[in-house]
């Protein structure tokens, strides 16, 4: 006889046993994650993996990152009800709830349309009314995309970057924050940028870690930190 998985306790425990211990306490953030129905964005028979410890396929050789490193990011972002923010890798479209669930209005880039397509799907049958998902790389994008919706108090990218593009700073509001995993394999370090006047940023690494790299990525020309 199959026992039908109960989503709300699992959730909890995903909350209890792997993300608290990694030291993300903001209530903030961990309400979001208790509120956003992880599940909804997996395929159909991967459900019952939705909390587990581990990377989740979601085709085009893209991954859901783990549980603890977005809520990582949702706790070191600090995104407000009034931000404007900017997602680079709409994947699942997971982090794309998080991020519209806690911000005024959330812009979703992702290179693959049928990723892009399926967190529409799922995003709107959730209500999420203030977000604008474009298809296009994300290399590619930065200058329409951000002179159209920017700029940002907060940008998180959901690949790795070998190094930052300079665009991506220049786009934060004064008091702007940016998430990015910066570096290559396997010495990558996540990173809180946060603009603190017209040309000062503050830079923080936060955590090593390795996650996959933002598809073309690799081979852009950027600028250091």
């Amino acid at each position: 006889m199959m026992i039908e998985m109960n989503f709300e306790t699992a959730r909890h425990n995903m909350i209890e046993q792997q993300i608290r211990p990694w030291n993300v306490i903001d209530p903030v953030a961990l309400d979001a994650l208790e509120m956003i129905p992880r599940e909804n964005y997996v395929a159909d028979n991967m459900k019952g993996s939705a909390f587990s410890d581990a990377e989740l396929p979601i085709g085009h050789n893209q991954v859901m990152l783990f549980p603890k490193i977005e809520a990582k990011i949702l706790q070191s972002v600090q995104v407000k009800k009034t931000d404007n923010v900017l997602e680079i890798g709409t994947g699942s479209g997971y982090m794309s709830a998080l991020l519209a669930h806690l911000a005024e209005k959330v812009c979703s880039v992702e290179i693959y349309a049928e990723l892009s397509q399926n967190a529409q799907e799922k995003l709107r049958s959730e209500d999420f009314d203030n977000v604008t998902f474009v298809i296009d790389d994300g290399t590619e994008a930065t200058e329409q995309t951000i002179a159209q919706q920017g700029p940002y108090d907060v940008i998180v990218l959901t690949g790795s970057v070998t190094q930052l593009p300079e665009t991506y700073k220049q786009s934060l509001k004064t008091g702007g924050r940016l998430f990015a995993v910066i570096g290559s394999a396997p010495a990558m370090e996540a990173t809180l940028i946060t603009r603190v006047s017209a040309d000062q940023f503050a830079c923080e690494v936060l955590f090593e870690t390795e996650i996959p790299a933002l598809e073309n990525m690799a081979e852009v020309t950027c600028f250091e930190l």
